[in-house]
């Protein structure tokens, strides 16, 4: 049986991560308009800014760009 996963080119993943940070949307709306998994699009996040809390949904308390992600402690 075939694998359902999919693989998604840095340009995509770029694109999607700067949705998230320049609109404010939560994570699983704009994996939702992107047709994602918001998992994937919170792994993208991390990979391009550093760890995310995972409770973080949007970015409606970024300042300054992705300078201002919430990260792990």
């Amino acid at each position: 049986m075939g694998s359902k996963q999919r693989a998604y080119d840095a340009e995509f993943r770029e694109g999607a991560v700067r949705i998230v940070i320049e609109t404010g949307k939560p994570i699983p709306e704009v994996a939702e308009e992107l047709g994602v998994n918001p998992g994937t699009l919170r792994a993208a996040l991390a990979a391009l800014t550093g760890p995310v809390d995972p409770g973080w949904n949007g970015a409606a308390d970024l300042h300054g760009g992705a300078a201002g992600v919430r990260r792990r402690q």
